[in-house]
């Protein structure tokens, strides 16, 4: 492959945040390159084509610097009073310390501001570990108790839970510091007072009961709730309604609040604390409805607009072959094949989007149910290219509709057959699964054989198996875990 293609190809499997990165990169590299300022008539004329007329133009060591009429006064040809004159009473400045002022406070949380909260403003997430290390440092203990805190927060893990027994714990501290066990079990119990509630527990039961004791004591059905946790909590696992009923002597009702308030406790309260810094996603499409036509464009922000320099590209000189000559023509040759690949890129990003957008008006109208299957094949032919480029074009590039932002990659899925004959993809399925799911009753859950049934009902023809995948790619738990008490 030429050098050529094999840029055009790299920048056409580029994501946009990618690209821009690139395209940065670029710029600051080659100056025949140039951002497309806003505002500006765009004008992409190539100064050295060959049916465009040269001026000609001086050699680049010719150049001549700017003159001035008149230089500037200095203290040396000034008299003493004649200086003073000149220096004004107050200097001009740039802006005003108001400016200055609420620029630096414009993050900072106004006194009507009751939704300001301090997450969203920073760019990074806070560790668990770090937010918990920050209130053992505000709680009063000893140095000893400190280090044993260090170690015991060292051992929870992302989910809030301790990893390791305390015994374990014990082994790792040097024998000459004469660490105790309840000394570490005493340390462990007021670290379970930190935030979250539930942090530092050694399994399920401990972490729900942390929980329990941090509620107001005339929470409804609080005693309740802590007998369920302690003594019946795998009859709750396993769903045991009816034995539930009859050893905690409580009515369906009366249960079913109970239950609803363990419901509302937090399992893993480690994942509170999210320390992954957010991720953004730019769409490279825009697909909209106007007039009952569905337009697809390009999202123009996402990606600055290039044109060659043409004041440096005036300086390259055809038939010179010195050094400076032949280093700005390569940078030229070099500009034009970058500005050439995002021309195709964009070219080819506009005709993918355009034939999925034809192939799934269904979905832009109806949603997930009707989405049609649709494979790489089927864009490749009726775009005239290569399985392997429709591929890279539909990784991470993202199309804005008015339904929400989807990778083009979502709009594939494969096909199962229907007993008309005809052909329902599974996005398709999965939506009329959990469509079934939502609607169903949550005493009786459906299982896989009768949502198979269902969807037999409608025409699609789906094994058991492919339905239990199907629901465990849409994160639904099989119909024994969802048995609700109504």
């Amino acid at each position: 492959m030429t050098p050529q293609l094999q840029q055009a190809i790299r920048l056409l499997q580029l994501s946009t945040l990618d690209l821009q990165q690139e395209i940065q990169e670029a710029l600051e590299s080659n100056p025949m390159l140039e951002r497309q300022e806003e505002g500006e008539d765009f004008d992409n004329t190539d100064p050295l084509a060959d049916n465009i007329e040269q001026k000609p133009t001086n050699d680049i060591n010719e150049i001549q610097e700017p003159s001035y009429q008149e230089s500037a006064p200095t203290v040396d040809n000034l008299e003493d009073g004649e200086w003073n004159d000149r220096i004004p009473n107050e200097l001009p400045v740039d802006t005003a310390w108001e400016d200055v002022y609420q620029t630096s406070a414009s993050s900072l949380p106004s006194n009507d501001d009751d939704e300001w909260d301090f997450t969203t403003r920073t760019s990074a997430g806070e560790s668990l570990q770090s937010h918990l290390l920050w209130q053992l440092n505000l709680a009063p203990m000893s140095d000893t108790d400190r280090l044993i805190g260090v170690t015991l927060i060292d051992c929870i893990n992302n989910q809030g839970y301790l990893d390791e027994t305390l015994e374990e714990i014990l082994e790792a501290f040097d024998p000459e510091l004469d660490i105790e066990l309840d000394e570490i079990e005493a340390v462990l119990h007021r670290i379970q007072q930190f935030e979250p509630a539930g942090i530092g527990a050694r399994n399920l039961s401990e972490c729900l009961l942390l929980q329990l004791r941090q509620l107001p004591e005339k929470t409804l059905w609080l005693a309740e709730a802590k007998r369920l946790i302690t003594d019946y909590i795998d009859l709750l696992g396993a769903r045991d309604y009816s034995q539930l009923m009859r050893r905690m002597k409580l009515k369906e009702d009366e249960l079913r609040q109970v239950i609803e308030l363990v419901q509302s406790l937090n399992p893993r309260p480690g994942s509170q604390i999210e320390s992954s810094e957010a991720e953004y996603v730019v769409p490279d499409v825009i697909v909209r409805k106007d007039n009952e036509r569905w337009l697809v464009e390009l999202n123009q922000e996402s990606v600055p607009r290039l044109r060659v320099n043409a004041q440096y590209a005036g300086f390259v000189r055809r038939a010179d072959t010195s050094a400076d000559n032949t280093f700005m023509r390569n940078q030229l040759q070099e500009a034009r094949w970058f500005i050439k690949s995002l021309q195709s890129r964009n070219e080819t990003l506009m005709k993918v989007a355009t034939q999925i957008v034809e192939h799934q008006r269904g979905f832009l109208e109806y949603g997930d149910e009707a989405m049609k299957p649709l494979v790489l094949h089927d864009i490749a032919e009726a775009v005239g290219m290569h399985e392997s480029t429709i591929s890279r074009v539909t990784t991470q590039k993202f199309m804005h509709t008015p339904r929400g932002i989807y990778e083009l990659k979502y709009f594939f899925s494969s096909h199962v057959s229907t007993s008309e004959g005809g052909e329902c993809s599974s996005t398709a399925i999965r939506a009329i699964i959990k469509k079934l799911v939502a609607a169903e009753n949550q005493k009786k859950p459906l299982s896989d054989s009768k949502i198979a049934g269902l969807l037999e009902a409608q025409g699609i023809q789906v094994a058991r198996r492919t339905v239990a995948k199907y629901r465990e790619s849409l994160g639904i738990a099989p119909s024994s875990e969802r048995k609700r008490l109504m």
